[in-house]
């Protein structure tokens, strides 16, 4: 089957620099994508974008060039609740990946059962309207429910505006929470500003709250240093990150989200990406917890060494 990528689309970028910063044993990229083959893994009908492929091959050949051991790879909307690329990806990467789906309410325990086995430990719910039509919350909180007792969590992402309306629900969810992104903040209005502090606020209330400090290109207005000199990357964005990671530093994951879906600006390097991490994660016990304590305790809990 053919299919045309969304025009003005970028492509990821093929050539990424060996990051200057070395990432600690074990560390996991949190967040990233695979894209088809869509010869293989069709594109879903009701899509709102058409991407670029993104295979599993190539995923785990910028894993390794990057330094990270595993990957947790999140289901792409474009895919729809079509976990077949997905999990394909996670069963050829044994013990070395884990999925986050995308599933819908009449999912059988059956299905369940074996997007478990797959590796996967985790649904997504976006809230994001220029990407998905948004499910009901009824629906939602069904799945949530059917995924509690497997001992996975629900990934929300939404917009930094919509959080008070959301407030309730996200409230409501049986299952740990992951947010992606930072829920998305204005890196132009102030870090301590209503709305940044409303996303503190929800994390502090919320125990089970965990939080990816991940996309600094999709938040930033300064750019890359190619268009600063040496000023440092995504600068704007550092003061928000690392004001998650130090005051929620057991609850905080970072990923690459590679192939970076939907941009059309500029094609971050992945590996500048991993050299903001430092920026954010300022001490290399920070780097572990964020890096490979985090990730390994909510998606390889069973691989953890006991105190």
């Amino acid at each position: 089957m053919s299919f045309t990528k969304t025009p003005g689309w970028l492509d990821w970028y093929d050539s990424p620099t060996k990051p200057r910063f070395k990432l600690p044993s074990g560390s996991v990229d949190a967040h990233c994508h695979v894209f088809g083959p869509a010869d293989e893994f069709p594109y879903a009908p009701q899509r709102k974008y058409t991407p670029c492929d993104a295979s599993k091959d190539q995923l785990f050949a910028l894993r390794d060039h990057l330094g990270f051991d595993r990957n947790v790879i999140v289901q792409a909307t474009c895919h729809g609740s079509d976990n077949s690329a997905l999990i394909e990806a996670c069963r050829s990467a044994g013990k070395r990946a884990r999925g986050v789906a995308t599933v819908h309410a009449d999912i059988t325990d059956d299905e369940l059962h074996t997007l478990h086995i797959a590796g996967v430990r985790g649904v997504r719910f976006n809230f994001v309207k220029r990407l998905v039509d948004i499910t009901p919350k009824d629906e939602l909180l069904t799945i949530a429910a059917r995924i509690a007792p497997l001992g996975w969590h629900v990934v929300i992402y939404f917009e930094a505006p919509d959080l008070p309306e959301l407030w309730d629900f996200f409230g409501a969810i049986p299952t740990p929470l992951v947010i992606d992104h930072m829920g998305r903040p204005d890196v132009t209005k102030p870090i301590d500003g209503p709305e940044f502090e409303l996303f503190l606020r929800f994390m502090h209330e919320h125990d089970t709250v965990w939080s990816k400090v991940s996309c600094p290109e999709r938040l930033s207005h300064t750019g890359p240093p190619a268009l600063h000199g040496e000023q440092a990357a995504y600068w704007d964005v550092v003061p928000f990150a690392r004001k998650v990671v130090e005051s929620f530093p057991n609850r905080v994951l970072w990923g690459t989200d590679w192939p970076h879906p939907n941009l059309k600006k500029h094609m971050p390097d992945d590996g500048l990406l991993v050299d903001f991490i430092p920026h954010i994660a300022v001490n290399a016990e920070l780097q572990q917890r964020l890096l490979v304590d985090n990730p390994m305790r909510l998606y390889w809990p069973e691989e953890r060494i006991p105190i």
